[in-house]
C-alpha cells in the first residue's frame, strides 16, 4: 500500500511493527476468522465529519474477526437451522409509531430509487422510501429475489436481527473502536482502509458510489448495488471491504462526538465503550414511545460518494435507529480471545 511504502522509505513501517507485536495466539479457532492484533492507534478524525472528531488515542485488546461481513447464504443457514423471523418481516408495533399512516404499519425496510435526474440533497425522500415487504430475502421490495446474491452481504437486518445472529454462531458484534482498529490494517493515522488517496492510480479500491450520487451512477456499479463481499483486496488484516459495499452494525450506543484524548500516557482507554443508551437518542426528537435509540454503524456503503456522505472512511460514523432495515446495511462479527 502506498502509506506502507513511505513509511518504510523513512524506516517505519507501522503495519510490520504492529503484526510483530501481538502475534495470533494460534490458528484460527474457524473458518474465516483473521487475527486482530491489537494495539494503540488513533481513533477518529479532526479533518472529516464533526462527529468524527476529537481524535484521540485509544487501545484495544487482540481479536478474531470475520474476514468478510455475514452474507445472503450465511443467514440462510441461521434462519433454516433456527426459524428466526427478522424484524422487518414482523408486523410493527403501533405503539411504537404514534401518529404513524395506517398503511406504513406494515412489515418492510428502507429502500434506495435512484432518482431520473438531479435531486435536492437536503431531503433524502428523494431518493430512499419506506417499502412494504422488503426483507433480507427480498432486499429491495417483494418483487425482488437473492438469485445470484448467495456472496453478497445480507442487509435489510435491524441491530437485534445481527446480535440473534451473532449468539447462535458463538460469536459477538464489535464495539466501535474495535471495528475502527481492525478496518485502519496497521495502517495508523491514513485516511481510507487502503491507504491515503481515494483513487490510488485511478483505480477504485471499493465498492463507492461513482459519479453524480443520487441520480448518477457510473461503473463499476452493479444492479443489485451490493457486490459479492470478496470483491475488493482484503485490508492489511485479511479483511475484506472495511469501506464501502454496506455498512456495518456495531455494539455500541451512538453519541454525537468522541471523548477528549487523556492527558497522560498511563490514561489511554482500553477497549473503550461508546456511548449511554440515554445519549444515543436524536436532539431534538419529541419524548415518548416513538423515541428509537440509534447505534453507532461504520464503513460506509455501496451509497457514499464524494459529492455527498463521504464516510467510506475508518474513522467514519454513523447514528441509525435500532428498528430501521435498509438495503446498504449488514453487519460482521468477532471472537474475542
Amino acid at each position: 500500500m502506498q502509506e506502507t511504502v513511505i513509511l518504510a522509505a523513512a524506516g517505519i513501517d507501522r503495519r510490520a511493527a504492529w503484526l510483530a507485536a501481538a502475534p495470533a495466539p494460534g490458528p484460527a479457532p474457524r473458518p474465516g476468522l483473521a487475527w486482530i492484533p491489537g494495539g494503540q492507534f488513533r481513533m477518529g478524525s479532526d479533518h472529516h465529519y464533526p462527529e468524527e472528531a476529537p481524535s484521540h488515542p485509544v487501545r484495544v485488546s487482540g481479536f478474531w474477526m470475520a474476514a468478510t461481513v455475514v452474507t445472503n447464504a450465511d443467514f440462510a443457514r441461521f434462519v433454516d437451522a433456527t426459524g428466526y423471523v427478522t424484524l422487518a418481516e414482523r408486523d410493527p408495533d403501533p405503539a411504537l409509531y404514534p401518529g404513524a399512516i395506517p398503511g406504513m404499519l406494515v412489515p418492510g425496510g428502507m429502500v434506495f430509487f435512484k432518482p431520473p435526474g438531479r435531486v435536492d440533497l437536503r431531503d433524502i425522500g428523494n431518493w430512499w422510501a419506506y417499502v412494504g415487504g422488503a426483507d433480507w430475502k427480498h432486499p429491495r421490495g417483494p418483487d425482488s429475489s437473492l438469485a445470484g446474491l448467495d456472496d453478497h452481504p445480507v442487509v435489510q437486518v435491524v441491530h437485534e436481527d445481527a446480535l440473534a445472529y451473532a449468539r447462535w454462531a458463538g460469536l459477538e458484534l464489535p464495539t466501535e473502536a474495535e471495528w475502527e482498529f481492525a478496518a485502519r490494517g496497521g495502517l495508523d493515522g491514513a485516511d481510507y482502509v487502503w491507504g491515503a488517496d481515494f483513487l490510488p492510480d485511478g483505480a477504485p479500491m471499493a465498492n463507492t458510489w461513482h459519479g453524480q450520487f443520487p441520480w448518477q451512477r457510473l461503473p463499476p456499479a452493479t444492479a443489485a448495488g451490493t457486490m459479492p463481499v470478496r470483491a475488493f483486496a482484503p485490508n492489511g488484516y485479511g479483511l475484506y471491504q472495511m469501506a464501502g459495499n454496506v455498512w456495518e452494525w456495531t455494539a455500541d450506543w451512538y453519541r454525537a462526538r468522541h471523548p477528549a484524548a487523556a492527558h497522560k500516557a498511563c490514561c489511554v482507554p482500553l477497549d473503550p465503550r461508546g456511548g449511554a443508551l440515554d445519549g444515543s437518542y436524536q436532539a431534538g426528537q419529541p419524548g415518548g414511545a416513538q423515541r428509537i435509540a440509534r447505534k453507532t454503524i461504520k464503513g460506509g456503503s455501496h451509497l457514499c460518494a464524494p459529492n455527498y456522505c463521504r464516510r467510506y472512511r475508518p474513522a467514519a460514523r454513523y447514528p441509525h435507529p435500532l428498528d430501521t432495515a435498509t438495503c446498504h446495511l449488514g453487519f460482521r462479527c468477532i471472537l474475542r480471545t
